[in-house]
């Protein structure tokens, strides 16, 4: 696990989301999430319901699905609901796609329900995290890997200022690389 500091804030508010801790409130619009085939249809595929289950009793419950910094709850503003998840992460060294010798980049990553699909709420989301990251932390690389077939992530990178860099294989499938620094993002 890497050790550079990642997000130390831990609510974010926007004028339609709420970036927050999750609560075990969360846990069944968690696991909809985990389980539904079209949100993870470039990803891996979706887990068992029982599976995703299983990995929230094995963290304590639904509250400590968001534990570590930079993670978060995507919720809507006016009802508190889950509608996604967000992270702002260190790449793993060992995982393909980097743009420094040592790896451990800043990468972004979100998980949105169908239903907010197409609405802007993960640019939003996205774009509030970022900026709360380029006031907390110097600069430095940020990433976003996406499959190359998931034109909406393609989108959404682009419209958050992110340029393609590389593409290479993970997980059976071609990916696509993406930089911006976190400077861009400063308020």
């Amino acid at each position: 696990m890497s050790r550079l500091p990642v997000l130390a804030v831990v609510q974010i508010a926007t004028d339609r989301v709420l970036l927050r801790k999750a609560r075990d409130t969360d846990r069944e619009r968690l696991i909809e999430l985990q389980t539904d085939p079209e949100v993870w249809a470039y990803i891996g595929g979706p887990r068992l319901r029982e599976d995703a289950e299983q990995r929230l009793d094995a963290i304590g419950g639904a509250a400590n699905a968001t534990a570590t910094p930079g993670h978060f709850i995507i919720a809507d503003k006016a009802t508190d609901n889950l509608i996604g998840t967000f992270e702002l992460k260190r790449r793993a060294a060992d995982e393909p796609g980097h743009v420094t010798d040592d790896g451990e980049e800043l990468e972004l990553g979100y998980l949105m329900r169908r239903d907010a699909w197409g609405s802007g709420l993960a640019f939003e989301a996205a774009t509030a995290v970022l900026r709360a990251a380029a006031d907390e932390l110097p600069d430095q690389p940020v990433l976003i890997a996406t499959q190359t077939a998931n034109k909406r992530s393609l989108g959404l990178a682009a419209r958050l200022g992110f340029q393609p860099v590389s593409t290479f294989e993970w997980f059976d499938a071609e990916q696509t690389l993406h930089l911006a620094g976190l400077h861009s993002f400063k308020a």
